[in-house]
């Protein structure tokens, strides 16, 4: 399985704008893509809403090369409801430290060199206060579950994935598909999870040719399937096949092509510029301040 590897987190914003702030002048990611979207995605990239939406890929570099994260933005909705499922991601770069320091981004220290900050939406990121590696930055990322050993060995034994350490007095199981990529750390929270109105996806890209043999396994251990094999297009990209699936708490894990999502998720020089011309052309808040309402909350 070390042909697999992890390639993002979807997060569902609200406030484009803060959140472009906090990636890219906290973080210091870049805009690796940006692309608008007139209705819904049929594999519900954008979660259940069949509205205008966009997606804007950062990240520290390429997606061939790093875990990124995938922000996804419904016009219509302006905040959403946090649950107990995501649980934080982790990167290394002590710049990123500096810049919260600069910009008066809160940051509570949390151990030895180890802050603890949030994106705008309340999504926990910890920040490892030490030079930013030449590699991926981006360490792990921490979901909740219910209970550690079934969902161990629903990731190892179905997925392919191998346990790299172990922490019983955290409660903790970290794992991946090889060392030189991002890793998924579960942390039983002792309680039933609860996903919230943000729930976001787990990305994951695999030979093409594994997708059909992957969905067949699911099925004959009678695992949720999300979403059956399905192409998936993007206006003047590649066409990319998506598996959908659901763990035992109801994490959603996307298994894609790896060849088209190559091509797919190839760097966009004009990124930045479409994200900052599509956030200037959203009236939107400007249109709920003046009739004194509320973007809804989902």
């Amino acid at each position: 399985m070390s042909l697999r590897r992890a390639l993002h987190f979807v997060f569902k914003v609200g406030d484009r704008a803060k959140t472009a702030t906090f990636y890219r002048d906290v973080l210091g990611m870049k805009v690796l893509r940006h692309e608008e979207f007139e209705e819904g995605c049929k594999a519900t990239c954008n979660g259940p809403y069949d509205g205008k939406w966009s997606k804007t890929m950062v990240g520290f570099g390429p997606e061939d090369e790093h875990f990124v994260a995938e922000l996804t933005y419904n016009y219509g909705v302006g905040e959403y409801q946090l649950g107990n499922d995501f649980l934080g991601l982790t990167l290394q770069s002590s710049q990123a430290v500096s810049n919260a320091r600069r910009l008066g981004w809160p940051l509570t220290e949390v151990g030895d060199h180890l802050y603890l900050t949030e994106a705008p939406g309340g999504y926990s990121f910890y920040l490892v206060d030490k030079e930013q590696p030449a590699s991926d930055p981006v360490q792990k990322v921490c979901l909740g579950v219910s209970d550690l050993r079934r969902s161990t060995r629903y990731w190892t034994s179905l997925l392919g994935m191998k346990v790299m350490d172990e922490d019983e007095e955290k409660k903790t199981v970290l794992m991946g598909f090889t060392d030189a990529h991002c890793k998924l750390e579960l942390r039983d929270v002792g309680a039933a999870v609860d996903h919230g109105t943000a729930f976001g996806r787990m990305a994951f890209s695999c030979p093409r040719e594994q997708l059909p043999d992957l969905e067949a396994l699911m099925k004959k251990e009678s695992q949720k399937i999300l979403t059956p094999l399905v192409s998936l297009d993007t206006p003047g990209k590649a066409t990319v096949q998506v598996v959908i699936l659901a763990d035992p708490d109801g994490h959603e894990v996307c298994f894609v092509g790896d060849e088209a999502f190559r091509q797919l998720s190839t760097v966009d020089p004009r990124g930045n510029e479409l994200l900052d011309q599509a956030m200037a052309e959203d009236k939107s808040e400007e249109w709920f301040a003046k009739h004194n309402k509320q973007k809804a909350a989902a």
